[in-house]
Formats: C-alpha cells, structure tokens, sequence
C-alpha cells in the first residue's frame, strides 16, 4: 500500500480566523494524508514594549526549532502580514531551498494589500523571494488574485474561500421577534461601537420588535454590557465557546458585522452556514459573496446608515428569512469544509 504524503501546516495558534482554519484544515485532510501541525507561536499578549517582546521571543523560538521537524512531503504555510509575513516567510525560504519540498503560501489578513503597497525596498525584496519560492499562493477571493498575481504571478495564484461546516449548524429562522446576532472581538476594528449605537437608535425608534444578542470580549465589553443593562431585549453574554457560539448563530434572524477591514471573514460564512441574512461592510472580499440577495452592505463607521438596515430587516423578517436562506444554500454549495478539502488536496498532488 502506498504511503500517505506528509503534509505539514505551519501557523499561529490563538490568533481567531487562521487558528480555525488551520484546526478544519487537519480535520478534513488527516484521513487522506500524514498532516502534522507547526504552530508554536502564538498571539502574544499586553501592550507597547511588553506586546513587541513577547512577540519577537515567541517568532525566535519558533523560528530556531522549526529545523529540527520530521521532513515533510510538502508544506502549508499560513500568513497575514507584517510581523506575520516575515515569519512565514523564513519557514517557506527553508522548507523551500533546505528541505527542498513543494511550498504552498497561504495569505490571510484584513491589510495584506496594504502590505503589498509598501515603500520599503527591503520588505519588497523578501516579498518578491518569497513569492518566487513558493510553489502555490492560496488567497481569499478574485480581489486578493489580482494584487497578489502581480508578484507571485497568474499561474500560482489559486482562489479558495475560507469554509465552515454546515452540519455543525442547525437554523431556526426566528421572526417572532427577529433576532440580531452579533459575535466577534469587541474591538473597534469589528465595527462593535457602531453596533452599539445602532441597537441604541433602534431602541428610540416606535414600531420595531427585535432581539439582541452580544458575543465575544475585549475592550467594548463594558459598554455592551451597560446597553444590555438598560434593555431587557438586549443581552451581552460574553465569552462564548464554539458549540455554544454555534448554537447562538443557528438562533438568529441577522447576522451583523460592521467590520473595518477583512480578508474573507469566518465569523460571516458562520452566520450564513446559522442561516442568517448578513448586515455587514464592503471591505475586503466581502462583497464577492455578500450580494443583494444574502445581505445588505453598509458603510464603515456609519452607525446610522447600520441601523437603517437593520430596521429594514427587522421590518421584513420575511426578506431577512430568504436572505437566510439563500445562505445556507451558498454555504452547502461554494463554502463548504468538504469542497474546500478537495481543492487542496488537488493542489498538493498537482505541486508534488
């Protein structure tokens, strides 16, 4: 019988989106190859010098036992940018030109265009190397094809959407009331301070029978939790594990995720697989997948453009329900774990 090829995932553990991936990843692939996991740094914590030390120990110590691992057949290496991308980029440079094995580059990340944009001749330098080593480039959607296209070239750049997986969520299309969800880091890159503000005018606004539901921790949490004080029909719950983040989601009528800035964020395609229509921004590669019929598009910051469309969906639950609908639909059939293992495992037999 012959032997399964060994695939090694390099990446960051505790970092939210790539974390998950990376956990389905091996998932779906451990019954078709020998996968072995590399993510020995992980998101630091604290803040200025403290942040920035713990941070550079964490990639150093990465960094110096990476050689010591079992050679693989091929490797997996996912990356955001900055900070990120330079510590990718020695794992690629090495498993490349050191172990001499097919190196597939994953790119992840809200900035990476910006990343791309960059003034700095040495940082454009190890972007050209490492895009020049690299065997396959894995980027989000047809907007991060055509940026990262023009250094890796056409030929290596591969489209695949971040997936969930469907059975793990079970809709229930409530409408009595409509229920608005809300689950992600509390920071204000996710957009939580228009949120907020929204749900406030929501609340002076005659007429409108709705539901709020408030997930996840950082530093807004004491707001959502005063504005969950001040209405019974609002609740701030914190810290949620995934089954019960899961259960939530597959609770509610709208998705909301009024973000500043993403690639192609997992946090939506679950609350399309919870059968959610999608109030969210046109950052990213958001609007490929989030079109007139699965949601509606608001401008960043615009807290009250944000509440206009959430009124509208709580004034419709019936167009909020077929939004939900034609999500789930578009999970089962482009977003799916299943689908998205086939892709990858057609591209490593293709690079090996």
């Amino acid at each position: 019988m012959k032997p399964k090829q060994t695939l090694l995932i390099v990446g960051p553990k505790g970092t939210g989106g790539i974390d998950r991936y990376i956990t389905e990843q091996r998932r779906y692939l451990e019954d078709r190859m020998d996968v072995r996991v590399y993510t020995r740094y992980t998101a630091p914590k604290g803040e200025g010098l403290e942040l920035a030390a713990r941070m550079l120990l964490s990639s150093l110590v990465a960094v110096v036992l990476f050689p010591f691992q079992r050679r693989p057949d091929i490797v997996h290496v996912h990356s955001s940018h900055t900070y990120s991308f330079y510590r990718a980029a020695f794992f690629a440079l090495f498993s490349k030109y050191v172990w001499r094995v097919p190196v597939v580059l994953h790119i992840h990340g809200s900035s990476f265009d910006d990343f791309l944009a960059t003034d700095s001749r040495v940082v454009r330098r190890l972007q050209s190397l490492v895009f020049d080593a690299v065997d396959d480039v894995v980027v989000l959607s047809e907007y991060w094809r055509g940026l990262v296209s023009r250094l890796a070239g056409e030929e290596k750049v591969h489209v695949m959407a971040n997936a969930v997986e469907p059975a793990e969520y079970d809709p229930t299309y409530p409408t009595d009331p409509v229920h608005l969800v809300f689950v992600s880091n509390l920071i204000d890159r996710k957009g939580i301070r228009e949120f907020l503000d929204a749900v406030e005018i929501l609340e002076s606004t005659p007429g409108l029978d709705f539901e709020v539901s408030i997930g996840g921790r950082g530093p807004h949490a004491d707001r959502a939790e005063a504005v969950a004080a001040a209405h019974d029909n609002v609740s701030y719950l914190g810290f949620l594990s995934e089954e019960d983040k899961r259960d939530l989601i597959s609770r509610g009528t709208v998705f909301v995720l009024p973000t500043y800035a993403e690639g192609l964020p997992i946090a939506m395609l679950e609350g399309m697989a919870g059968g959610n229509a999608i109030v969210t921004t046109p950052v990213g590669s958001i609007p490929e997948v989030i079109t007139d019929d699965r949601g509606i598009l608001v401008a960043p910051g615009d807290a009250e453009e944000l509440a206009r469309a959430l009124a509208r969906l709580v004034s419709d639950p019936a167009e909020a329900v077929r939004m939900g609908r034609t999500n789930r639909s578009a999970i089962e059939e482009r977003y799916s774990w299943q689908s998205n293992a086939d892709e990858l495992v057609a591209m490593y037999a293709e690079a090996a």
